[in-house]
């Protein structure tokens, strides 16, 4: 199964071990990933400022730069959210792209859906002994409809212990521009956020977007809190590494 990754701003300029935790985890099962270098900002930021006409041409690139691609995963729900809701949106006139923006929608994964309904998988024999709570993200669950797989994914990890967060419907107060334009309620948002993780006594904040975990990291570090935040897939990595490990000794 050929798999091209997409990467995000966010994970290729912060968070670049994110994308490698993706890659390893999917040569487990079998798929070869490439990494087509044309790729750009999904355009999101753009889109989400009002500027339809700059976040059209930034679509179009990076429908070139997939065109090809048996399947698209990426390590973010809010940016898989912008391909699958708002590229038709901003072809409805130019019936060519919007059909090629269809294409790409049909064959385009969030990295959890990918491993469970494309994959299969749900238990990566993966062993971490930790206290964990999750933080579902906002576009993930609201756009793609991504509500069981992360938690079908932790609850075969050995070990650890899942804290459901208080109150884990809302919002992180990142979202993009919305922390630059309205920053004074953004922060109040996150202030909420980071107190209720806190209140799970959880050691280990998971999450599937690197746009939410920087924004509550963030806050938890502010406050000195000592609470570690993780992409769902270095979690997965980190605990299958885990398993083999105990298996070889």
């Amino acid at each position: 199964m050929r798999v091209s990754l997409f990467i995000t701003c966010l994970a290729d300029q912060l968070y670049p071990e994110v994308g490698e935790s993706v890659v390893r985890l999917l040569h487990r099962y079998g798929c070869e990933v490439d990494f087509p270098e044309a790729q750009t900002c999904c355009g999101q930021p753009a889109y989400n400022s009002g500027y339809q006409d700059e976040a059209r041409e930034v679509a179009r690139q990076f429908i070139r730069a997939f065109e090809h691609s048996d399947y698209v995963v990426s390590p973010s729900g809010s940016c898989t959210g912008m391909v699958h809701h708002y590229y038709p949106q901003l072809f409805e006139k130019e019936p060519v792209w919007q059909a090629k923006a269809e294409a790409l929608i049909g064959k385009t994964y969030e990295f959890s859906q990918f491993l469970v309904n494309v994959l299969g998988v749900k238990d990566l024999g993966a062993e971490l002994p930790v206290k964990a709570t999750y933080h579902p993200s906002c576009h993930a669950t609201r756009l793609l409809g991504v509500h069981e797989e992360p938690g079908e994914l932790l609850r075969n990890v050995k070990g650890l212990e899942l804290i459901d967060l208080p109150k884990k419907e809302d919002c992180c107060g990142f979202g993009g521009t919305f922390s630059v334009k309205m920053a004074d309620i953004s922060e109040a948002m996150v202030c909420e956020k980071a107190g209720h993780v806190c209140s799970t006594g959880a050691n280990v904040l998971i999450g599937s977007d690197m746009g939410c975990l920087m924004n509550i990291d963030g806050r938890l570090n502010k406050e000195n809190k000592p609470v570690r935040v993780m992409h769902l897939a270095q979690v997965l990595e980190e605990g299958v590494k885990r398993s083999e490990s105990k298996s070889r000794n």
